[in-house]
């Protein structure tokens, strides 16, 4: 789950709203409590000017190509950048395709509409999304028309996951080595 970090303050508030939307537990097909109150707790941090700013330096130590800074990979181009924007789409789609089939394994579909809004694309950038990913085997279209996370695609997410628990954990003993204080 996440919102372009380059959002100015009104546009990071009505895509927290429609995120919240989605996840709100009243809501019947994508109710996620978890996600609800994260994007709430987002939505509060990323209101306050300081904690904002915080979170802008952290987002661009750790993704250098945001923003044009290119630092620790110069000469990225923007077709590169378009594939890394991509690769975190296609990440999402899987992390939320893995949440619903955890939370309902007999009934794992979600509609296609509500992934292209939870990722804010046009029906064209998000049916590439879908092409790829299905030609991976990492999703598949249910006899519903709903899309579905496949096994390869659970292993996939496992590992992503654990590469990235491991990455973080990196970082946190970086910090603690240098005496810095966390998000």
């Amino acid at each position: 789950m996440r919102v372009d970090w380059r959002r100015d303050a009104k546009a990071l508030g009505t895509a927290c709203r429609s995120l919240a939307k989605i996840y709100h537990p009243d809501h019947h097909e994508t109710a996620d409590v978890v996600n609800f109150n994260q994007v709430i707790e987002a939505h509060r941090k990323l209101r306050d000017a300081e904690l904002r700013a915080e979170y802008d330096l952290l987002y661009k130590a750790h993704r250098p190509w945001a923003d044009g800074v290119q630092s620790a990979s110069a000469g990225l181009d923007i077709d590169t950048q378009a594939a890394l924007d991509d690769a975190d789409a296609q990440s999402r789609i899987l992390r939320e395709l893995y949440k619903r089939r955890r939370q309902n394994a007999q009934d794992a579909g979600v509609a296609p509409f509500f992934l292209q809004e939870m990722l804010g694309r046009s029906d064209e950038h998000f049916d590439f999304h879908q092409w790829y990913l299905k030609s991976k085997g990492l999703i598949e279209t249910n006899e519903r028309g709903t899309l579905a996370i496949t096994i390869d695609g659970v292993d996939h997410v496992i590992a992503t996951s654990r590469a990235t628990t491991a990455e973080q954990l990196l970082i946190a003993q970086t910090r603690e080595r240098k005496g810095e204080r966390g998000p």
